[in-house]
């Protein structure tokens, strides 16, 4: 018998199913369903910053769906001291190192501090991807003293957290010293600190200003002996134990996390149950976004891949699905996959207004709720209209400078992708526009479509590929891909289409010749050889 298909059939639907099954269990109210994602303020946010609060996002949208009340919370760690200065950012700001974001002077200038400034940058990527949420300042949480309970509850047993420290990472720091880190009120910083003594009747902490190694460089205390308010945000815990204050302040059942902070969420999660007798949200794992060298994409590494350049070159609609076809497992990420992510989108929206046909039930479903995910659950009611990546940027950059639109629009009707007096959708005019960002920025670069050559393709290809290497003219190219073809005992059109498939993933395009001159004979030949390459390994197999 085949299995039930949940809600829509991703993992996401799975997922909320989980949750609710594991809250009624817990015997907790299903009234509100709360899932969270933290917001860091230190740095640039990159794409992986995005994908935790998209995917909480889909989370809390397929819990909707199962008829519960959710929200998103996006908890912005902006009480968090400055560790490093991000790349690219000026020499100045080493002064604060060790400061609290939100007590940094904004070096662009148009937000109250540094920390509120990178927050509004994710937060700016969210509302054009139109997902909701409900901001939290840490800043503004400590200051409030809404964490106030669990800060009493998390020192009065600073020894137990202490030893769960120890037991699950082999850090012996929590055992001598506060899980909680007072600013200090003569120098500022607040990784300097040192809280020695709780004064619960006070609610207050004692510290000492000695000094801490932050990424490896000292940061010097400047000596001064203090005591801290808690309650009124002069400090903040550490983050072996903020999570669990916070999941059970705010009540939250749904945190993601990725692979690098798993041992703080594993002693978080003791503390929220063992300390604060709270059952830790649900959890599910995920993996990081690295760039074409391996390394990860880090602000603090300078090679951020920021949503906002990605919204120059691709749709928030590519975006979300760049961070939803999949949850598990690491995926190298550069700007020059922008263009596959755009047209994978017009390939689940065929599938979706059945003019791709997939003949499994469960993967149809998959795909299609993906797809409705992509749009956050209010997929469009008819289908765009549909043109190659490739072929738009193709065009840009052959047009005449300042009639660009014009002159590409004016080929999409040639070529048959709008009909005669057709005008453009507004989705096809954005699709434009980025193709020509594209080009100013990327003009070489050239993307090829995975296809599986017969013998005689592959033999014909070849030899397109020897012509290439002496053959200058784009008309004796196109005259010569004829005599290729006939050569080989295709058929011409037959031929032309499997070529513009493999240069511009579609089955049509603009006269061959002309092209394969534009785009460069190199970055064709090396396009041609990766498809006799990838036939060769698949019948390999």
């Amino acid at each position: 018998m085949a299995k039930e298909i949940i809600g829509h059939g991703t993992w996401y639907d799975k997922m909320a199913a989980r949750i609710i099954e594991r809250e009624r269990k817990l015997g907790r109210s299903l009234d509100l369903i709360r899932t969270e994602m933290g917001i860091g303020a230190s740095g640039f946010p990159h794409i992986g910053s995005f994908a935790d609060g998209a995917r909480a996002y889909a989370v809390t949208l397929a819990l909707r769906e199962q008829g519960y009340k959710s929200e998103l919370i996006a908890f912005s760690d902006d009480k968090d001291g400055l560790r490093k200065v991000p790349a690219g950012l000026p020499s100045w700001l080493e002064k604060y190192l060790g400061y609290p974001v939100t007590d940094i002077p904004d070096p662009f200038k148009c937000h109250e501090s540094y920390g509120r400034h990178m927050s509004s940058l994710l937060l700016d990527a969210y509302d054009k991807c139109g997902i909701e949420y409900k901001f939290m300042s840490g800043k503004e949480v400590y200051e409030s003293g809404l964490l106030k309970k669990e800060i009493e509850t998390i020192l009065a047993n600073a020894k137990k957290v202490g030893e769960i420290v120890k037991e699950e990472v082999g850090q012996e720091k929590y055992v001598e010293v506060l899980p909680y880190f007072p600013v200090c009120e003569n120098c500022g910083r607040i990784y300097t600190t040192k809280a020695y003594e709780f004064l619960p009747k006070e609610h207050k902490v004692l510290y000492k200003c000695e000094g801490m190694e932050v990424k490896g460089k000292w940061l010097e205390g400047c000596g001064y002996e203090g005591e801290a308010d808690y309650t009124k945000g002069e400090g903040k815990l550490s983050w072996k134990g903020e999570f669990a204050a916070r999941w059970k302040a705010l009540d939250i059942r749904f945190e993601a996390y990725g692979k690098d902070i798993a041992d703080s969420v594993r002693v978080n999660d003791r503390i929220c149950q063992e300390i604060l007798n709270f059952p830790p949200p649900m959890h599910a794992r995920y993996e990081m976004f690295l760039d074409k060298s391996g390394r990860k994409i880090s602000k603090s590494l300078g090679n951020v891949f920021s949503p906002q350049v990605w919204f120059r070159y691709g749709s928030p609609q590519s975006l979300l699905l760049l961070t939803l076809k999949r949850f598990i497992g690491t995926r190298t990420l550069d700007v020059t996959d922008i263009p596959q992510y755009m047209n994978e989108l017009d390939e689940l929206e065929d599938i979706y207004f059945g003019k791709k046909q997939i003949r499994d039930p469960k993967e149809k479903a998959k795909l299609t709720g993906l797809y409705k995910y992509v749009w956050l659950l209010t997929p469009p009611k008819k289908p765009s209209i549909h043109v190659p990546y490739n072929l738009l940027t193709y065009l840009a950059k052959v047009a005449p400078e300042g009639k660009e639109r014009d002159y590409i629009i004016q080929k999409l009707r040639e070529y048959g992708y709008l009909a005669k007096n057709q005008k453009p959708d507004s989705n096809l005019l954005k699709r434009i526009d980025y193709a020509l960002n594209w080009v100013k920025d990327y003009a070489e670069e050239i993307k090829e479509t995975a296809i599986e050559l017969s013998e005689k393709e592959e033999k014909a290809v070849k030899e397109l590929i020897k012509l290439l290497e002496k053959e200058e003219t784009a008309e004796k190219i196109q005259n010569a891909i004829f005599q290729i073809a006939r050569k080989h005992e295709i058929k011409p059109p037959n031929f032309f289409k499997t070529l513009y498939t493999i240069l511009l993933g579609a089955p049509k395009g603009p006269r061959l010749g002309p092209y394969i001159v534009t785009m460069g004979k190199e970055n064709v030949t090396k396009t041609l050889k990766k498809a006799i390459e990838e036939t060769t390994n698949k019948s390999e197999k």
